[in-house]
């Protein structure tokens, strides 16, 4: 539990903006060079480990979770020093108004949200949402040296490493996924200890967030018989729909919709619960919005399997997921693995 209260911090603190992803890609990759026989790092910065199966004639199962973050993207530089920016990936313009940054020019600067205080607001707008074009970035600099420093087109990453709470619970930035990526160690530690017969592919995906770009690269690029999908769905939330949200500590999410393997889907559910594995019923009526959707289209069509981490506040930077879902899911997942039975 602690190991993998650390890992989760550690990859929290990362930096990997979408499009930026290969300021983390080598950390990601050493952690995962640790159980895999084979690592590489691809030309858009998946990070792709693969575990060889122990039979003769092995099959291939891939396992992805991004690793990319929402962040902001420059757009412009006053002659006030103040930056211009806009969205990367959804962000939402309520949950960034006073929010430390880190701005990555020519070097990383530190920097705040600034809006107008209240006491400077007309009556008319106070009841209004603050616009993102009308939030500006302060780094402290005159314009002269805030365009020595930055430029168009560099990326700003939310400053707000991972916090322990009470219960097994993590809240910070990028828990959307990179709690998922803790799920892929957790997998591979798991393998460790079962035969398994399949080469076990893991792959951290870039660019989830602007369109599942990793997620199309990987899955052509590796030839799966069965896809795994680690991502987050919502956790519950005061005044949040019952039936769209899932307790945090409940266990993992196990997916049914349309676009899922029906096969696979309930094989793992009884494994759960025959392992006394703790999970929960995830209902999806469309594409699930996770890399499923491009598993499921990929050459010929990869049966594919979906396992979520319950999150609160999702796409802010105090997203919260709990330590033992990540365990639950990881052992799942490894174990179906293991005692996968080919057609």
């Amino acid at each position: 539990m602690n190991e993998c209260r650390d890992l989760l911090k550690k990859l929290g603190s990362m930096k990997a903006v979408a499009g930026r992803e290969n300021m983390a890609a080598e950390k990601i990759a050493d952690l995962f060079r640790e159980y895999c026989d084979e690592v590489k790092i691809d030309r858009f910065f998946n990070v792709i480990g693969l575990k060889k199966g122990q039979s003769k004639n092995p099959g291939n199962v891939l396992v992805t979770a991004h690793y990319d973050e929402i962040g902001l993207i420059v757009t412009g530089i006053e002659d006030s020093g103040f930056l211009r920016f806009a969205a990367v990936g959804g962000v939402d313009p309520k949950a960034i108004a006073a929010m430390e940054v880190t701005v990555h020019g020519k070097e990383e600067l530190f920097g705040v949200i600034g809006t107008k205080p209240p006491h400077l607001i007309p009556p008319e707008d106070k009841s209004k949402a603050v616009k993102m074009e009308d939030m500006l970035i302060d780094i402290g600099y005159d314009g002269e040296k805030a365009r020595e420093l930055v430029s168009i087109g560099d990326m700003v990453s939310f400053k707000n490493p991972p916090q322990e709470l009470l219960n097994n619970r993590v809240a910070g930035k990028s828990m959307d996924n990179r709690s998922g990526v803790a799920t892929l160690i957790e997998i591979l530690k798991e393998l460790k200890k079962l035969k398994h017969d399949d080469n076990v592919y893991v792959v951290a995906t870039v660019q989830e967030e602007l369109g599942l770009i990793g997620a199309f690269c990987a899955t052509y690029n590796i030839k799966a018989d069965l896809g795994i999908v680690i991502d987050v769905c919502h956790g519950d939330m005061p005044d949040a729909p019952s039936d769209e949200t899932f307790p945090l500590g409940k266990g993992v999410a196990v997916a049914v919709g349309p676009i899922l393997s029906r096969k696979d889907t309930k094989a793992i559910i009884k494994l759960a619960k025959s392992e006394n594995i703790p999970y929960q019923i995830d209902p999806e009526t469309a594409d699930t919005g996770t890399e499923a959707a491009v598993h499921s289209v990929a050459r010929e069509g990869i049966p594919v399997v979906l396992l979520s981490i319950p999150s609160k506040y999702m796409h802010t930077t105090v997203e919260m997921v709990q330590i033992d879902d990540i365990i639950s899911a990881g052992r799942l997942a490894a174990r179906y693995i293991a005692g996968r039975v080919k057609e």
